[in-house]
Order: C-alpha cells, then sequence, then structure tokens
C-alpha cells in the first residue's frame, strides 16, 4: 500500500513537471517567434510558428503570430485564414491585444472584399474605442456600400464628432448628403475637408463626384486630377475623368481615360476594371466599333457573367459572328452608313430619298414614291423613315415620338427599321397608326436585296 502511494506520488510528480516544463518551454517559443519577427525574420518565424501548430492545432497565440509573420511576408490570403482561426477560439491576452487584432482581420476582410465580416469588426472596434473617429468612418463606408444611408450618416456624424479634423470622413458626408440631394450641407462638407486638408485625395474624388453629378465638367475634371496621387484613387478617378468625357459626348477622350483605367488595374475581377471595361465598350459601341466593344463585353462576363446587362450586349450582337451583312450595317461610319439606306430605300423599299441626317440612334430620312429628281412636279406623299441601329428594344414612346415629328413636317406615313426589335406596348401602338414596323429579320432581307454584304 505504501508502495502504491509511492507510485501515485512520484506519477504525479512527473506529470507536474512536465506541466511546468511545458509552462516554461511554450511561452519561451512564443517570445523566440516574436524576436524573430522584431528581426524581420518572417520566414524562420513562420517555420518555427508552424512546427509548434503541428503539435498543438489550438494554440491560438502561436496561430496569431503565425498570421503576423504571413501578412509581414507579404501572404496576406494565408494571414486571413490564420486570424480566422483566432477569432473563432482566442482568448484575448497580451501576446493578441484584441484592438490590434480586430484591426487586422478587419481590413484584410476588406481586402478580400468581405464587407460583412468586415463591418462585424469595426463595429466591435467601435465598442472597445467609442471614441476613436476612424472606426465610426470605416463602419459607415460599409454601411453605405449597403445602401443603408441612415447608418452611414449617423456613423460619418460620429466620427466627424469624434475627430472634428478627420478630412476624409467630413468628404464622405458631404458626398452622401449630396446623394440625399441636402446640397447646402453637402457642399459645406466637402468645403471643410479641403480646407482642413487641400491634399486630401479622397476629398478631391468626392468634390470631382459632386461636380459631376451637377453636369460642371471642367472642374470636375481638375478635382479628379488632383485625386489621381492617390494609388487607392486612382483607377477610381480615371474612370470617373472618363464618364465625364463620355457625358459631355468627347468619346475619343473618354476612351483614352477607361485605357488607362484598365491598365491601373491590379485585380481584373475588382467592380473598377469591370466598370472601366463596360465605359470603354460603350464608348466602343457609340463609334460603331463593335467588335472592340464585344471583346471588353467578353472579357467582362469572363470574370462577372452577372454584371449589369453585358450577357444582353453578347446575345444581341452575337449575330455579327455569322452575319456580314448585319455587321456591314451595324459597323458602318457615318458615310458608310448613309450608303446603305439609301440602298435600302432605293432598291428594297423601291423610294427616292430626298433628304437624310444623321441621329443619335441612327439615321432620319424623307423619302418620296418614283424618281428623286421629279418629285416636285409630281404630287406624292414623302415618308418619314427612321434608321435604327441601337440594341435595344423601341419602346411605344419612340414611336410616339415620332408621330409627333410627323405632324409638324405635315407626314402621314412614316417606317422605321430597327436591327433589334419592338416591346409589345410598341407593336399595338402602332397596329392603328400609319406607320410601319421593319424588324432584325425584313432588314436582313432589305439588306440583301439591295446588295450589302455580298
Amino acid at each position: 500500500m505504501f508502495i502504491g502511494f509511492i507510485l501515485i506520488l512520484g506519477t504525479g510528480v512527473a506529470f507536474l513537471l512536465v506541466f511546468l516544463v511545458k509552462s516554461f518551454i511554450a511561452p519561451q517559443k512564443v517570445a523566440g517567434i516574436q524576436k524573430l519577427l522584431s528581426a524581420g525574420k518572417y520566414v524562420q518565424a513562420i517555420r518555427q510558428a508552424k512546427a509548434m501548430i503541428a503539435k498543438n492545432p489550438h494554440d491560438a497565440e502561436t496561430r496569431y503570430l503565425l498570421g503576423k509573420a504571413y501578412l509581414a511576408d507579404g501572404k496576406s490570403e494565408l494571414a486571413l485564414m490564420e486570424l480566422k482561426n483566432v477569432n473563432a477560439t482566442a482568448i484575448f491576452s497580451k501576446t493578441i491585444p484584441e484592438v490590434e487584432f480586430r484591426k487586422t482581420i478587419a481590413q484584410l476582410y476588406l481586402k478580400y472584399n468581405q464587407p460583412e465580416e468586415a463591418l462585424k469588426e469595426f463595429l466591435l472596434l467601435i465598442k472597445l474605442e467609442p471614441y476613436q473617429a476612424e472606426n465610426y468612418y470605416q463602419a459607415a463606408v460599409l454601411f453605405e456600400q449597403r445602401d443603408n444611408s441612415d447608418q452611414a450618416l449617423q456613423h460619418y456624424r460620429k466620427a466627424v464628432e469624434s475627430d472634428p479634423k478627420h478630412a476624409t470622413a467630413h468628404a464622405a458626408l458631404g458626398f452622401l448628403l449630396f446623394k440625399m440631394k441636402q446640397m447646402a450641407d453637402a457642399k459645406q462638407e466637402i468645403a471643410l475637408a479641403l480646407k482642413m486638408d487641400p491634399k486630401n485625395t479622397k476629398a478631391h474624388f468626392f468634390q470631382g463626384k459632386l461636380l459631376k453629378e451637377s453636369h460642371d465638367y471642367a472642374n470636375a475634371l481638375a478635382a479628379f486630377e488632383k485625386s489621381l496621387r492617390d494609388p487607392d484613387y486612382k483607377q477610381k478617378a480615371l474612370v470617373e475623368r472618363g464618364c465625364c468625357y463620355l457625358e459631355a459626348n468627347s468619346v475619343e477622350k473618354a476612351i483614352l481615360e477607361f485605357d488607362r483605367a484598365i491598365k491601373a488595374s491590379s485585380d481584373e475581377s475588382s467592380n473598377d476594371t469591370l466598370f472601366a471595361r463596360y465605359f470603354l465598350a460603350s464608348c466602343y459601341e457609340k463609334n460603331r466599333q463593335i467588335e472592340q466593344a464585344i471583346s471588353q463585353w467578353e472579357k467582362i462576363f469572363a470574370r462577372k457573367k452577372s454584371f449589369k446587362d453585358v450577357g444582353e450586349k453578347l446575345s444581341q450582337y452575337q449575330e455579327l459572328r455569322s452575319n456580314d451583312r448585319m455587321k456591314e450595317y451595324l459597323t458602318a461610319n457615318r458615310d458608310e452608313f448613309f450608303a446603305i439606306c439609301k440602298a435600302i430605300v432605293g432598291t428594297g423599299l423601291e423610294l427616292a430619298v430626298r433628304d437624310i441626317k444623321e441621329t443619335k440612334f441612327g439615321c432620319a430620312m424623307i423619302a418620296v414614291e418614283g424618281d428623286a429628281e421629279k418629285w416636285r412636279n409630281v404630287r406624292k406623299q414623302p415618308r418619314l423613315i427612321l434608321f435604327y441601329r441601337d440594341p435595344n428594344l423601341i419602346e411605344d414612346a419612340f414611336i410616339r415620338s415620332l408621330q409627333e415629328e410627323m405632324k409638324k413636317q405635315s407626314i402621314i406615313r412614316g417606317i422605321i427599321i430597327t436591327s433589334s426589335g419592338f416591346t409589345r406596348a410598341a407593336l399595338e401602338f402602332a397596329e392603328s397608326r400609319p406607320i410601319e414596323l421593319i424588324g432584325k429579320d425584313k432588314l436582313e432581307q432589305l439588306l440583301g436585296a439591295s446588295g450589302i454584304g455580298d
């Protein structure tokens, strides 16, 4: 019995010794990793941390240090994986300070497009640091992205209350107020931001957005130019500059800006890059450079199939691949397009062209029956013919506007020829009116009869 007691006591002492040794060694090893991190020896720190985790996968402190080592070594995606594990199990300590941890993981969530998770972290940081303006600001940005304007406004206001000199928060608050149609307050906040920090690139960016929405394109371009200095805003500012030129109908200049925005991209799947390609495709479409537009839409579709109406655009223009006649109709420049339309009217419709002019959707012409040289000597009814090569379906409102124009010119009959089609409402409206609708199929027949594409 005495021997048994001695054995039990010996076993207990042995376990205690092992525990004490481990309790001494583990902190020493953690301290060793911290020293390696401080010395910039990230690869060695990673190797040592991974070896410790292999022995104890639940060692949160070592996982945290491994995450920091990955981050310092430029492997931020691996860092996020480790910090997620820590977040699920950790009890915060001197080795894992909670505020530092949450700030780090929040930024990683932002980097890898996980806004919901990032917002949770910033809301926790607000509880931990209720007087830190940056936490309110970051939460406000994320609320605004979710279209929760009320919460965004509340948090932007808390940011500037906590730090009245937070110029970026003033700028963001100003632009949100502008979107909410509170113009006077919006301009005041933007002006305040720039007064506090004339070099604040984000303030210049939001000032540019405000000026662009007011159609003051010249000053908007200047504001966006100043925000190009910031790598975080360079691509966004280039896209906005392109949009200014596009809205001002300076298509060639818009193309240059969107092309610069694409070249400035560091992520082909980012929204900024996708929007740059989308707007660039719109420019090409306006210039009837349809193949270049298709190339941009295909690049967008490969990254994000649901992006805006790209799928519909590709479907609408798919015919270009196999239909030379329609391709010629859709891609011809102004003079070539006029020649095609005249050929259709002359050969296909057997009418003589009296007048033709360019429109934003194609061209408009007045034609009469018979020989064009003799129409003045014979009483013949003129017709107003609209050629339409926009990919969108024609709405009934478009036909109503044609009818009004016909009344102004005292023209009884009208014809609309389109490479797309008509909505049901448009077809129903035209049924009881002297307006003939010619869709894609009949247009193709007219192109063939006129010898286009042969």
